[in-house]
């Protein structure tokens, strides 16, 4: 069979046996059905006026109360006009409004975390103009700012030893809402409830205390559950929080499906809300399918996709995109899997995105760093970088104790795979350096690893469309998924 497969800003074909089975998110499994299109507003108006575990905002709210809206980055959600985000925020503000609140104490703030902080070109197109233009020109539309010690907070640490500093604005306001997205993430198992406000709106130590070998490398960690170490963290610094600011999040959350359309949307307690969104989000993202396990995972990788252009070809973000699909898809991929992925792999590591990577990725070539968790001694020394935090705050760029969480996600795939093959890299070395094999076609690579690994007659697992569209968490076809 011919299949084309992401790579660079087009596609590579592939020719493979006709007995690969092929995976493609909401089709090949169709997704439970999504709220209609003109259905979304009334549905996320009833769920913000009978929340769970928690009083409306027509009770939280009143005139004189400032409140914050802590709303997720580009990276995930959609940015249609019925997206989750432009809708919740209006239902939200007109509560408010309908409450007394006036509209110069209520702050539209990105909870971008270590990720880059919103251009005003991304602002617009996540919010809608409508929006933009009602709050932008007054100065209520803000990203967290992790470095901006004047807007920020030092709560000391968990039970369990985890620092927990967060942002002051959120901190300091009469109510503060959380709007997310309960959509399958490979760091816990779905990204909303607490996974906002602990990775979103807190600082380089907080989530050094989660995005790090000790916790990333467990067992528990891989394949994807919501019962990992990670996923506990998550909610004790969550909870931590709310019992630091002595009120809850009032929080509202679509579960979203492969386009990003909400399938449901639950609000109120945060802990509540998780407890009620997963199981609808597990029918969604745990998706049982394999009958055998695969000796071979094959798939591409787009220039530009999630994190930003040049994550497809930035080879430490490579290494984290690979391990993403290994997390996902652990449960269907025997011990001695092989990868084959397609990329460009040219040399763009978007310096301006990432200015410390290409630095990070010499690094590795000496000092006796012979695996990625080498780097991790160097995570403090980069993260307190005054140059490199002045990128992340004033020219939108990665804060640099992101590269260290990429970097404990990247050795995921080496840990968990017999090889990877990286197929048409233009800069074949860039792969090489990693510890990726290279061959210039799917059909070479496929038959050298029949050859050195998986044997003549492999099982084979096509995902033709792994970076841009949601991602499910494939399972086999028998596993029990009552306690995912």
């Amino acid at each position: 069979m011919k299949l084309d497969f992401e790579y660079g800003h087009g596609v590579m074909g592939a020719t493979l046996p006709d007995n690969t089975d092929i995976f493609i998110p909401g089709e090949t499994v169709p997704d439970p059905p999504h709220i209609p299109e003109a259905d979304i507003y009334r549905a996320t108006q009833q769920s913000v006026r009978n929340p769970i575990g928690m009083l409306p905002i027509s009770e939280l709210a009143h005139k004189g109360s400032s409140v914050v809206i802590v709303i997720p980055d580009i990276v995930k959600g959609g940015c249609q006009a019925t997206s989750h985000r432009k809708v919740a925020i209006r239902v939200i503000l007109e509560e408010l409004y309908a409450a007394g609140v006036n509209k110069e104490d209520i702050l539209l703030l990105f909870s971008n975390g270590l990720h880059p902080r919103a251009t005003a070109a991304e602002m617009k197109q996540i919010l809608g103009d409508e929006l933009f233009n009602e709050f932008y020109y007054s100065g209520q539309i803000t990203s967290h700012d992790s470095e901006d010690d004047e807007h920020m907070v030092d709560l000391g640490t968990t039970s369990r030893g985890d620092p927990v500093l967060m942002n002051k604005y959120v901190f300091t306001c009469d109510l503060p809402i959380l709007i997310g997205h309960c959509q399958g993430n490979p760091y816990g198992g779905y990204s909303g409830g607490y996974k906002h406000c602990s990775t979103g709106i807190t600082h380089w130590r907080s989530i050094a205390s989660h995005h790090v070998p000790d916790v990333m490398h467990r067992k528990d960690f891989t394949p994807v559950s919501g019962h990992s170490l990670m996923r506990t963290k998550f909610d004790e610094i969550g909870m931590y929080i709310e019992e630091q600011m002595g009120h809850k999040f009032f929080c509202c959350d679509a579960v979203l499906d492969t386009y990003s359309r909400q399938i449901e949307i639950w609000s109120g307690y945060a802990a509540d809300v998780q407890k009620a969104s997963w199981p609808m989000a597990n029918k969604r993202t745990y998706v049982p399918f394999a009958k055998e396990k695969y000796d071979v995972m094959i798939f591409g990788m787009p220039q530009d996709f999630h994190y930003g252009n040049g994550m497809g070809t930035n080879p430490i973000q490579m290494m984290q995109a690979l391990s993403a699909q290994v997390i996902r898809h652990k449960r269907v991929m025997k011990e001695n899997c092989v990868i084959i992925c397609s990329s460009i792999c040219n040399g763009y590591f978007h310096d301006e995105r990432w200015p410390y990577l290409r630095e990070l990725y010499e690094l590795f070539q000496h000092d006796y760093m012979n695996i990625l968790p080498d780097m991790n001694r160097y995570g403090e020394y980069y993260a307190t970088n005054e140059e490199y935090i002045r990128k992340y705050r004033y020219a939108n760029a990665f804060h640099p104790f992101h590269g260290f969480s990429m970097m404990s996600c990247g050795h995921i795939a080496e840990m968990n795979t017999s090889a990877i093959y990286i197929v048409g890299a233009q800069e074949p070395g860039i792969a090489r350096s990693m510890g990726l094999k290279t061959r210039a076609t799917f059909e070479e690579a496929l038959e050298d690893a029949k050859k050195k690994f998986v044997g003549s007659d492999p099982h084979i697992l096509a995902l033709p469309r792994t970076f841009k569209i949601g991602a499910v968490h494939l399972c086999m076809a028998d596993d029990d998924l009552s306690a995912i």
